[in-house]
């Protein structure tokens, strides 16, 4: 597996059947789903804390959850829902497909929507942490503001900067499942000195395998506009650029993320082979 360990990859985990997978058009009439943005910003604490959500299952939404109790009829957030919840569902699909044949059991995450605060696995969280996946109960979470933030504050407006921020979270339920997490987490308390450097390898990995699924969709899905349109916003989001805009310098050894070049390039190596063997960020220069 691409962990910590020395080489090695996903075991079982090939490309199947030549190619990317057919994401679009599953289901006969799914929101067709494009992600390509490397966001430095969705990535909150992970392996080390969590975030909040609604608790209850949002009628007929599947796997993305929430516990307004809202009339479905009178929702406003309804498309927002519907949409997330068609982006879970791609992505969930895709890595089940992977995941044939391999040693490792595919088990799907929920996505959490909610509002403010809520409790979680991973302990309180509230809308200023960010989207962010919990490990200790396999979920994501999402603060039904964040698409606006990302939007006004970050410049990421759009369909494909959304979706990627969950398949970014979806990636950290990869690697979850993998033992990845739990690697990282373990090496960091005995090194602390390392914490940083591996929380950016993990980042960036989470990057890649986002990039995977994003190699299935079909050219008909993906134009070069998108991607390009995607990267160009990637750019402007990596630990250089926020630390620069905020603070007027740039400290590498505090990243947490990965600077913009890198997000964007780990991205697209996944991106353009489609094969998350290619995604070791433990066992090479990133």
């Amino acid at each position: 597996m691409p962990g910590l360990g020395g080489g090695g990859g996903f075991p079982g985990l090939g490309r199947g059947g030549g190619g990317g997978l057919p994401i679009g058009g599953k289901g006969g009439g799914l929101l067709l789903i494009v992600v390509i943005v490397i966001f430095a910003v969705c990535i909150a604490p992970k392996i080390f804390g969590g975030d909040s959500g609604f608790g209850d299952a949002f009628s007929g939404l599947g796997q993305a959850q929430d516990g307004t109790g809202i009339d479905p009829a009178n929702d406003p957030d309804l498309s927002t829902k519907l949409f997330v919840n068609d982006v879970v569902s791609d992505v969930e699909e895709t890595w089940g497909q992977l995941f044939t044949g391999s040693n490792t059991t595919f088990q799907p995450a929920d996505l959490i929507l909610f509002t403010g605060t809520t409790q979680t696995g991973c302990g309180q969280g509230s809308a200023a942490t960010g989207p962010f996946y919990c490990p200790a109960d396999s979920k994501i979470y999402l603060d039904m503001s964040f698409f606006q933030e990302l939007e006004q504050r970050f410049g990421a407006p759009g369909d494909f900067a959304q979706a990627y921020v969950i398949a970014h979270e979806y990636g950290h339920h990869i690697q979850n499942l993998l033992g990845i997490n739990a690697q990282v987490q373990q090496q960091s308390q005995q090194d602390p000195g390392r914490a940083n450097d591996l929380s950016v390898r993990l980042e960036l990995q989470a990057d890649c395998l986002a990039g995977v699924w994003g190699h299935s969709l079909t050219s008909d899905e993906l134009g070069p506009d998108e991607v390009d349109e995607a990267l160009t916003a990637a750019a402007a989001i990596g630990d250089d650029r926020i630390q620069q805009s905020t603070t007027g310098r740039i400290d590498p050894e505090t990243w947490t993320h990965g600077s913009s070049e890198q997000r964007v390039r780990w991205f697209r190596t996944g991106f353009d082979s489609g094969d998350p063997n290619d995604c070791d960020t433990f066992n090479t220069d990133i």
